[in-house]
């Protein structure tokens, strides 16, 4: 597997990090004291763990194809949590998004 690949993948692997750090802070957005919650702290650590795989994905990839596929990714996974975890519905404009964010992800990989 060549290095832009498998940068891929981790950028990928950080927006599942992301969408647990992500789950935990909206578990403490729902306590009253939202920033002295367990929640807010266990969040907080997920998402400082990724800070050095940054630095690696960062010097295979284009900035702007580290942010189209983490974008893309977070959209998907945070939209997949929301809908099973939260019951939260996706109206039809919010399914044209997403179709529209993955097209934007396959236009990107094929030019780039």
């Amino acid at each position: 597997m060549d290095k832009q690949t498998l940068a891929i993948l981790v950028t990928i692997g950080f927006s599942l990090v992301g969408v647990i750090g992500d789950y935990f802070l909206k578990r403490a957005s729902l306590a009253e004291h939202s920033l002295r919650s367990g929640w807010f702290y266990v969040g907080f650590i997920v998402y400082a763990s990724t800070a050095f795989g940054w630095v690696f994905v960062m010097k295979h990839l284009k900035l702007a194809t580290v942010g189209v596929v983490y974008s893309v990714s977070m959209i998907l996974l945070l939209s997949a949590v929301g809908a099973i975890v939260y019951r939260e519905t996706l109206n039809a404009t919010e399914l044209v998004g997403i179709g529209l964010a993955i097209g934007s992800l396959v236009l990107l990989m094929r030019f780039a």
